[in-house]
């Protein structure tokens, strides 16, 4: 998997971005970003999608959050579904960030998966550089029915220097 890009966007806050091409229809990686059985594995917070817009989500903290950063157990961030196309795009505020996700077939019967997370500073995009990368390595692994017998935390820790802001 390619390292996802850091860029400027038109109003000056800072988008993260991966794209990954993945030999599976877009319909059954819709699946794997929006259903709670596929989510626990990799998304990093414990959230029901209601995949409707204008509907409130919350992001509650998972015990591996409350271990590994000391987050209090009832910790909940707040956000909005903005756009949902299904097996298309999901589009959601997490506080103040948008994530946005893409599928587009690619002519083969797979697809490519486009994630996008805009947010305020620079510093906040390289440190969810590595978690975002380690998440969609699972999503990949679910999808292609492989076994995921690594913690996607530690997988983060492992991919944190190449995301390192280099002077």
């Amino acid at each position: 998997m390619d390292n996802g890009k850091i860029n400027l966007t038109y109003d000056g806050r800072v988008s993260l971005s991966f794209q990954l091409a993945i030999p599976h229809a877009p319909d059954k990686v819709w699946k794997v970003i929006t259903e709670r059985e596929y989510l626990d594995a990799w998304f990093p917070a414990d959230v029901d999608f209601d995949l409707t817009p204008g509907a409130d989500l919350l992001f509650k903290v998972t015990p591996e959050q409350v271990e590994r950063f000391g987050l209090p157990a009832d910790h909940v961030t707040r956000g909005t579904v903005i756009s949902v196309h299904p097996h298309r795009i999901l589009e959601f505020l997490w506080d103040a960030d948008t994530l946005h996700w893409e599928l587009a077939p690619d002519g083969t019967g797979g697809c490519w998966l486009t994630l996008t997370h805009t947010m305020e500073d620079e510093e906040s995009a390289y440190a969810h550089a590595a978690g975002w990368h380690a998440g969609l390595e699972v999503v990949a692994a679910q999808l292609d029915g492989r076994e995921v017998d690594w913690a996607p935390w530690d997988r983060a820790d492992e991919l944190s220097p190449q995301y390192r802001k280099s002077a």
